[in-house]
């Protein structure tokens, strides 16, 4: 099992797959958890409920080392755009906003 450290959080979000993937019969929602290191802001690991290891890995890939301090969530959304061409793009890039929003607001009222 990996390890985080102390000063690493865990928020996750959920939107509504499209009807029309093979993945909304099984989830209806896709969520996106993200660890963060809450004294630098790289993103350490994320979850996502994809239906495909395939996909699950890719995301990971895309998301795992990226700073939101330093750069904000928007650039990471465009860079999912740019490469992630599935069916549920939209749903994740929502997900992974509302992740975002949620992880500053809890850090705006934890400093």
């Amino acid at each position: 099992m990996k390890e985080y450290s102390e000063n690493t959080v865990y928020f996750i979000s959920y939107a509504k797959l499209p009807m029309e993937i093979s993945a909304a019969n099984m989830h209806k929602v896709v969520g996106v958890g993200l660890i963060i290191n809450e004294d630098t802001g790289v993103i350490e690991d994320t979850s996502c409920t994809l239906l495909t290891e395939e996909a699950r890995k890719f995301i990971k890939q895309v998301i795992i080392g990226y700073n939101v301090h330093e750069n904000g969530i928007e650039p990471l959304i465009d860079k999912i755009k740019k490469r992630f061409h599935g069916s549920s793009q939209k749903a994740i890039c929502v997900a992974i906003k509302g992740t975002y929003e949620k992880y500053m607001i809890w850090k705006n009222e934890n400093k």
